[in-house]
Order: C-alpha cells, then structure tokens, then sequence
C-alpha cells in the first residue's frame, strides 16, 4: 500500500503540473498538539497501582517543504513533513512521557475561498519512525501506534506576501488499539502492568510557510510541457 500511495501522488502531480497556470514551492514548520492521548489503567494484582491515568498534551513540532501547483482557484499541494508529538502520563511517582515521530506525505486539494484565504482538504500517508513510553521495558519495546499508515487532514491557510499561516486538523484512519503487554518499571514510576487503551494521536497543526520560489520568478518555464520546471 505505501508504495501505491507514493505513485499515486507522483502520477497526480506530473499530470498537474503540465495544466497548472502557477505554481509554488518553500519551507514550512510550527507547533502541534494532541486531541487525544489515550489511557494507561493500571493491574492491582499484588498491591500494584490500579487506577487509570489519562495523558495531557504537550507541545511538539513539525517542519517540512511544501509543492503548490494552482488552477485558477483550485490549487493541489502535495507536502512531506517530519513530525513529533507528544503526550505525558502522570504516573503515582513520576510522569512518564509518550513520545511518536513521523513522516507524513499529505496530498492537499484546495480552494480559494476570499482573497489571501485558502481551504483545503485531503489523505495523507504517515509512516512512523519511532514510538516509545518512558519507563516501559524492555526499552526496545514496539509500541504499535496506528494499524493502517493513511491520515486524513483538513484546514486553511492565509497568504502574506510570501509567507503563508496556516492551521489544521490531522485524523488517523487507523482503528483503535490496546496493547494489553506494557511492562512498565513500577520502582521508579509506581505503576506496573498497565493496558495502553488507543495509542493513536490526532493532532492540530499552526504552520508557518515561507515560498522560496514561484511561476512569476520563473518565467521561462515551458507550459505544457513534460513533468519538470
């Protein structure tokens, strides 16, 4: 599936790209944060902690390079961005933080709705690069974030000049899991066994982009052509 993915968004930009009448290209990066972070419910068997503790956001971050191809008011906009969230449980004897870094490569359809202002919508492949739970042990543990790597995003943005702010939503299509094998290091964080409940993280993203080139600094550009500047 990865591999589809990845020639679907290389098929659609080629083809855009010879219909496209502008086109855009720079740097991005800025702050994200969770809207969900899912439950940690302790085992009592033997005395141990038994309770549920629910994870609170932290601000993490993203940065990444964007490719805008427009259409009069529709624009297609494929992305890839490197991401990391993370969330903190706070455990009988200290917090422990749940941190997920990944790659994600969104493929944007959008729309010029006023002016500078932007709406936009689409899939996006995620692929996760390391996911881990301070305190659970082994330290090499596997934690399994999501059980299908496809994403769905949604936001707007607004031009200024050449820089461009942006805010978004990131959803997960992957169902929910539990991993019911965390071992987690009761000496030191006073919880011992303890069923992780939806180990996905949906998230909101602030970007700030900045254009390092565009169709009206490149006006030799040959229209119609192939799939290249």
């Amino acid at each position: 599936m990865n591999r589809y993915f990845l020639l679907i968004i290389i098929s659609i930009f080629c083809v855009s790209f010879t219909q496209a009448q502008e086109y855009s290209f720079g740097i991005k990066g800025g702050g994200n944060y969770a809207t969900t972070a899912g439950t940690i419910t302790g085992e009592p068997a033997g005395g141990f902690f038994g309770g549920t503790v629910e994870a609170e956001s932290k601000i993490g971050f993203h940065a990444g390079v964007f490719f805008e191809l427009r259409f009069g008011k529709f624009f297609v906009r494929p992305e890839v961005m490197y991401n990391t969230i993370e969330t903190e449980f706070a455990f009988p004897r200290q917090p422990s933080i749940y941190a997920v870094e990944k790659l994600s490569i969104p493929l944007l359809f959008g729309y010029n709705v006023w002016g500078p202002i932007d709406v936009y919508a689409g899939p996006a492949y995620q692929n996760i690069l390391n996911a881990s739970l301070e305190g659970s042990e082994p330290e090499s543990k596997t934690i399994v974030v999501q059980n299908t790597p496809l994403a769905a995003q949604v936001g707007m943005k607004a031009s200024l000049g050449r820089f461009e702010v942006g805010i978004r939503y990131d959803r997960s299509l992957a169902s929910e899991e539990t991993d019911s094998s965390l071992d987690i290091n009761n000496g030191n964080y006073g919880i011992n066994r303890a069923p992780f409940n939806d180990m996905r993280l949906h998230q909101v993203l602030v970007s700030l982009s900045f254009k390092i080139g565009d169709s009206e600094t490149n006006t030799g550009r040959r229209r119609g052509g192939g799939c290249y500047f």
